[in-house]
């Protein structure tokens, strides 16, 4: 019988995802528009997941916790599944599953349709993103999950534009939305081989200095 061993990261990961849940529930019947904030709650949550799930590879490369990438998968799920319920709130609560007024709003409103293409993307990445998928695609698998640039890229595009934002005249509310793309920007370039490197190569200069310094330290008498 398979035995699960836990780290620490990971209980705490498991249980901290689902407390924003909890509280976005419980608040749900105290807020004057609970659909649209349980909505706009939701949607945010997972875009917050996606770029802690991004973060990890960047945060090994920079400071070598090799331990957050047992939460990566995990992140990247958890954002899958507030999408989920970001979107399912949208087509159930807001429109009562009519998709005669669905219809109406897609075709209305563009970042409904940028939304929905990155969640089935997501979605497919979710899917592929466990043991099995990655031995029968072989190196299918990662240039299946890069496809995870073009998600991040498509929901900031939604974040944007759901905020009424104008990203060619800055105008509107956008600073949440380019907040977030500039360090999903920066993710990204972390990402970049030769980028990775040079951030692996600071790192162990870092530590040799520190190394360094401790053996040249004079001990206290």
């Amino acid at each position: 019988m398979k035995k699960f061993n836990f780290t620490s990261l990971q209980i705490i990961t498991h249980i901290a995802v689902w407390l924003p849940l909890i509280w976005f529930i419980i608040q749900y019947s105290s807020d004057i528009n609970p659909i649209q904030a349980f909505t706009q709650r939701t949607g945010k949550t997972a875009l917050i997941l996606l770029v802690l799930s991004l973060s990890c590879t960047p945060i090994i490369t920079l400071f070598g916790l090799r331990q957050v990438g047992k939460i990566r998968r995990a992140l990247g799920l958890y954002a899958l599944m507030y999408a989920g319920i970001h979107f399912f709130t949208f087509i159930g609560l807001d429109y009562g599953f009519d998709w005669s007024l669905l219809k109406g709003a897609i075709f209305e409103k563009t970042y409904i349709v940028v939304g929905l293409s990155a969640l089935l993307i997501l979605s497919a990445l979710g899917a592929t993103s466990f043991r099995y998928w990655q031995k029968r695609l072989g190196k299918k698998w990662k240039r299946l999950h890069k496809l995870v640039y073009l998600v991040s890229g498509l929901v900031i595009l939604h974040y944007g534009w759901a905020k009424k934002g104008d990203f060619l005249r800055l105008q509107g509310d956008i600073v949440g939305p380019v907040s977030f793309g500039l360090l999903i920007a920066f993710l990204l370039i972390m990402r970049i081989p030769a980028v990775r490197k040079w951030g692996s190569g600071l790192r162990s200069r870092f530590n040799n200095r520190i190394r360094t310094m401790n053996r040249t330290q004079p001990e206290n008498i």
